[in-house]
């Protein structure tokens, strides 16, 4: 089938065969864009319209916009990666598992999402369980008042509610008998939102 793609065609869909699963989440246009090290993502995305219409790459849509090979499809089951465990409480090592988890799809937005297991209890006063897992929307920034993972100090990674001010950070827990944690923005860099949980009664 490959056979009628140009050079440049063919080179994409031999990257997206070699490297898709480096991604944590089939990747945008402007992620494939930056891995090509191509300047132009209007080109690019005339090289994988054509991939789509030879069959080779799935059609993106609102709902699924990453880039993904017909082969890759995910269908209803294949769910979201799982990229460990999350502290509710003091911060733990983060830890990555691109462990696949099955998920409704009215938990989770348009936007490239990520499921994580809450360890700890700082945030019980908002129905956030130890064992919970919950959806995250993978951003770099929020709102104050969000849900949010930060990373602090570039390795350990915990989930409050975030305020920002502009000489510090305000990590607050959602339970009394915990204190809130500040830091200067340099210390917290936000990998993303809470958009959705689940939890299991079994």
């Amino acid at each position: 089938m490959t056979t009628s793609l140009t050079r440049r065609q063919r080179e994409i869909f031999e990257y997206l065969q070699t490297h898709l699963k480096e991604f944590p989440h089939p990747p945008t246009l402007d992620e494939l864009c930056t891995a090509l090290g191509l300047s132009s993502k209007g080109s690019l995305h005339k090289q994988v319209q054509a991939l789509i219409e030879a069959g080779l790459v799935a059609p993106m849509n609102n709902r699924r916009r990453g880039i993904r090979l017909t082969e890759q499809l995910p269908g209803e089951d294949q769910g979201l990666p799982f990229l460990g465990y999350i502290a509710a409480g003091q911060p733990i090592e983060a830890v990555e598992q691109h462990e696949p988890v099955q998920v409704p799809e009215f938990l989770y937005t348009d936007e490239p999402c990520y499921v994580l297991q809450v360890k700890g209890d700082s945030m019980i006063d908002e129905g956030i369980l130890d064992g919970d897992h919950i959806v995250i929307e993978q951003r770099n920034q929020a709102r104050n008042g969000e849900i949010v993972v930060a990373l602090i100090d570039g390795s350990d990674a915990t989930l409050k509610r975030i305020e920002q001010k502009p000489s510090h950070v305000i990590l607050h827990p959602a339970n009394m008998a915990m204190e809130p944690m500040e830091f200067s923005p340099e210390q917290v860099q936000i990998q993303g939102v809470l958009v959705g949980q689940m939890r299991s009664y079994c």
